[in-house]
């Protein structure tokens, strides 16, 4: 039998359209299997707030919605490849990751 990884539990923290619709709390705890990258997070979040499927990534293309920015560790984490992985501070729970959305206008 191989050695079994215990996932990660990662902080997420939304901004108020998202967790209002989601119906949840605006900081979750996410159990994010290692490596820790931001595919991982939004499969989680996905998987446990079905409401959110869509919200934060494209349902076809799973590409970021144009509106919707990622944080932690005091950088925009917004255009790294999805399974690229996200901060050791981030997948340790020892800072979230700060889903953003983006204020347009002129």
């Amino acid at each position: 039998m191989g050695t079994q990884i215990d996932p990660a539990t990662v902080r997420v923290v939304l901004p108020y359209p998202l967790y209002t619709l989601a119906q949840c709390a605006a900081e979750l705890a996410l159990a994010v299997p290692r490596p820790v990258t931001l595919a991982g997070v939004i499969d989680a979040l996905e998987a446990a707030h079905p409401r959110l499927i869509g919200a934060v990534r494209d349902r076809t293309t799973g590409k970021r919605r144009p509106l919707v920015r990622f944080y932690a560790c005091q950088d925009d984490l917004s255009n790294l490849a999805p399974d690229a992985p996200l901060p050791d501070a981030v997948a340790a729970g020892r800072e979230p990751l700060l889903v953003v959305g983006a204020i347009a206008g002129g």
